[in-house]
């Protein structure tokens, strides 16, 4: 009998040795994406739960704005490049009435000013429409690295908004497994410090690490979160899925 109470207590103390935490999957490099310009959705070529490709195309919006800011571009610099070839051919008239002392200097010098000052137009006028056409390739919306759609909240014939995320992208090269650990347990960890890390699902078991340790408590239950981050090869891995974290 004292044998058998002899080795429930020393279960029960190595299991109180161990310490198991329940989290989840999240993915830390997760992206809003939204598009720079508004216009109406043209088309969408992502679903939720697809995987995408860096610079792969997720949807398009239409041209308008950007056509309606290029016209007005090129008008500027047509009326800009019509005035000087005016004022050229007026100081080249000039000049010559100035060999023959028919115009004053003053007339002439005010004439290659405002040339001078058109030219300077031009450029600026130039450099605006070519800023313009710059801004057609921000039509195609495209993913900024590999990952899966988590999210997607536009539809073709839909007005994409600056600053309103239209798609939400997450990493699945860069998981790690989020928990709450109570705040009476905290002296267990520290950064750096390995643990082990299952997804019953896939009957997955690793070694991972606690590479954050976030100084901010839930008053209501007194736990801080923490993230833990383990390397594998499974690509079955995906965000929001149940883990363990096990802490000696």
């Amino acid at each position: 009998m004292k044998k058998i109470l002899l080795i429930i207590a020393l279960g029960a103390a190595l299991m109180a040795e161990t310490l198991t935490l329940s989290g989840s999957v999240i993915s830390d490099n997760q992206k809003m994406i939204t598009s720079r310009f508004m216009g109406f959705v043209t088309n969408v070529y992502v679903n939720e739960g697809e995987k995408v490709k860096r610079n792969q195309i997720l949807y398009t919006i239409d041209s308008r704005e950007i056509d309606s800011a290029a016209r007005q571009s090129e008008l500027s610099l047509q009326m800009y490049q019509n005035q000087y070839t005016n004022v050229k051919l007026n100081l080249n008239r000039y000049k010559r009435l100035l060999e023959k002392d028919m115009v004053s200097k003053y007339e002439v010098e005010n004439l290659e000013l405002a040339a001078l000052n058109l030219q300077d137009m031009i450029s600026i006028a130039k450099a605006r429409l070519q800023e313009v056409k710059n801004q057609y390739k921000y039509l195609n919306v495209k993913a900024p690295n590999s990952g899966v759609v988590v999210a997607k909240n536009i539809k073709v014939g839909e007005m994409a908004m600056p600053g309103m995320p239209a798609i939400v992208l997450s990493d699945l090269s860069d998981l790690k497994i989020s928990a709450d650990i109570p705040e009476s347990n905290l002296s267990l960890i520290t950064h750096g410090k390995k643990v082990i890390v299952e997804i019953p699902s896939l009957k997955l078991k690793a070694i991972g690490k606690i590479s954050a340790i976030i100084p901010n408590s839930n008053p209501m239950t007194h736990t801080f979160k923490i993230k833990v981050s383990f390397k594998t090869n499974s690509k079955s891995i995906y965000p929001g899925m149940y883990a363990t974290i096990s802490i000696n």
